[in-house]
């Protein structure tokens, strides 16, 4: 596994504190527009991904990539999770990555 470059775990909220760094979030699509996604971010909130493929709409999509200011960020990668998929149990890793717990996270 590679340590080098590690993403944090985020949501919408999170992603402002993290500007210039790498993170890693989970959106449902909303909408594509020419290379640009937007999604609901785990926490409900509106994410936008820039350089991101297309994908079917309702979608989850896990991003890795760049927090390019508040609430939007550059895809390195973007895997399609399908349909479903647990939003608010990742909702909660983000939360446990970002608090007491954060030191058992890279």
């Amino acid at each position: 596994m590679d340590t080098s470059s590690p993403a944090v775990f985020a949501n919408a909220e999170l992603i402002k504190m993290y500007t210039g760094r790498r993170v890693r979030a989970v959106v449902q699509v909303i909408r594509n527009e020419g290379g640009v996604l937007v999604g609901k971010s785990t926490d409900g909130q509106q994410l936008t991904v820039k350089g991101s493929p297309a994908f079917p709409l309702s979608h989850f999509v896990e991003v890795i990539g760049i927090a390019d200011g508040n609430q939007s960020i550059r895809a390195e990668i973007s895997t399609d999770l399908g349909e479903n998929f647990d939003a608010v149990a990742y909702d909660g890793l983000c939360q446990l990555a970002n608090g007491k717990h954060r030191k058992l996270f890279l």
